[in-house]
């Protein structure tokens, strides 16, 4: 046989092909131009051994540097408990893929029963759905989520301050479906309000979406925002680190109708960009506008308690014309991710974390400050992550950071840059990166 990791027999194959009414294998390709097809030997390397194997990928991991991270912009070095890898794996919560029967899917419907509870919790809000693929294409949502609500209205309005890579993803749905998407300016590092109140006053806004923390490491401060926004029939979303939550006001207590962000911040690996979680959570009043699935519990016929999926906004389940969301297959694998990481934390542990997090940031604001070769950037409340003002090449710093086993800060630009410190990073690590910064 051409290649041995197909089952199929020659005989297997004449049957298929004459089934079908084609001599050969490749009369199915022959609508492919022949130019593009290739046509050489694939470079593979031949069969390993168990011991080869490991062998080999253990050579291919330590070329990979573990550096001691310093920046933020959205994705966190934060710690994750290490039983977690562990309980993933349990065959009675790993799934595939949907949980479509519920009399063979119980272990993971009550998971995600209990990640919805959990979010639900963080953000103060009613619903929380499971779940998006991650924060930016969750804020999206939000934005469908806020026309579809206002119906005849088809505007909604973003804050500068968001995460610039959500800013993008959210600009690119609205561009591919027709809604009116204005950012709000921004002014001295947080969303410029009076300007936000001047774009409501057209009565064409359909919702308007800020976040928290913002993309400077800012803590805006939202009192009053939410009247405003509902004194013209719009909806308030809140784009919330989920980890920050366990200390800050949540969005619900900002008066917030829907909450979205990446549960990134809960523990997960930051892993080159994904897999991370989106999640959306939002009033009760809202939720059949939300997308993707919701969990609940009720009983069996014996009365004992159960968990079955009680919404279904996907095209494949109700009429395509209806349907509110076809994003989201299950994204359940970091939904548990988050769940696990929660349920070992709890509200303890993340304020603990937050805590840690929020000590050495602090202390390495003033270190830097202290060097002569920073200052401040806004005088506003920070937790974890801030931004500065420098005359540095940050490029040239960062090589010479890197030099050194260190992923040092995110440059925004326009002599702006912008560090983050987590529970992970030590006093003694601090240190060190603030004596590179003297010597430079």
């Amino acid at each position: 046989m051409s290649n041995r990791y197909i089952p199929h027999t020659e005989e297997d194959i004449r049957v298929m092909l004459d089934r079908i009414g084609v001599e050969s294998v490749d009369d199915l390709y022959k609508d492919i131009p022949s130019e593009v097809i290739f046509k050489g030997e694939y470079d593979i390397p031949e069969g390993m051994s168990e011991p080869e194997l490991r062998r080999h990928f253990r050579e291919l991991a330590d070329k990979n540097r573990n550096l001691k991270v310093f920046a933020g912009g959205g994705v966190y070095d934060h710690y994750a408990p290490s039983v977690i890898p562990h309980l993933l794996q349990r065959s009675e919560f790993y799934t595939a893929y949907t949980p479509y029967q519920p009399e063979i899917s119980q272990g993971t419907l009550q998971y995600i029963f209990e990640y919805q509870s959990m979010i639900s919790e963080l953000t103060g809000m009613e619903a929380t759905n499971a779940s998006m693929y991650d924060g930016a294409t969750a804020c999206a949502e939000v934005m469908f989520m806020m026309v579809a609500s206002a119906r005849k209205k088809n505007r909604v309005l973003i804050s500068a301050t968001l995460h610039p890579q959500v800013a993008e993803v959210v600009k690119t749905y609205a561009k591919f479906h027709g809604v009116d998407l204005t950012v709000i300016p921004e002014k001295e590092g947080v969303t410029d309000l009076e300007a936000m109140r001047s774009a409501l006053e057209g009565g064409d806004v359909a919702g308007v979406i800020l976040p928290c923390p913002n993309r400077y490491g800012i803590i805006e401060d939202f009192t009053g925002v939410a009247d405003s926004i509902h004194a013209v029939k719009a909806l308030m979303g809140v784009y919330a680190d989920p980890s920050a939550l366990a200390v800050l006001r949540t969005p619900a207590e900002w008066g917030a109708d829907i909450a979205c962000g990446d549960g990134q911040a809960l523990g997960m690996p930051m892993l080159f960009g994904g897999p991370y979680l989106g999640y959306i959570s939002c009033t009760s009043a809202l939720l059949r506008k939300m997308p993707g699935r919701v969990v609940g519990a009720t009983k069996d016929a014996s009365g004992k308690r159960c968990y079955v999926l009680t919404l279904q906004a996907r095209e494949q389940h109700i009429r395509r014309e209806k349907a509110t969301s076809n994003i989201c297959s299950n994204q359940s694998l970091m939904a548990l991710y988050a769940t696990i990481y929660l349920s070992l934390m709890g509200r303890g542990g993340l304020v603990e974390v937050n805590r840690l997090s929020a000590d050495g940031a602090h202390y390495l604001y003033n270190q830097l400050i202290a060097t002569g070769k920073f200052e401040p950037a806004f005088d506003k409340p920070f937790l974890k992550e801030f931004t500065l003002r420098t005359q540095f090449d940050v490029k040239e710093l960062n090589s010479k950071l890197m030099e050194k086993g260190i992923m040092g800060p995110i440059d925004l630009g326009n002599g702006l840059v912008e560090f983050a410190v987590t529970e992970n990073r030590t006093r003694e690590e601090i240190d060190e990166l603030v004596n590179i910064i003297k010597e430079a």
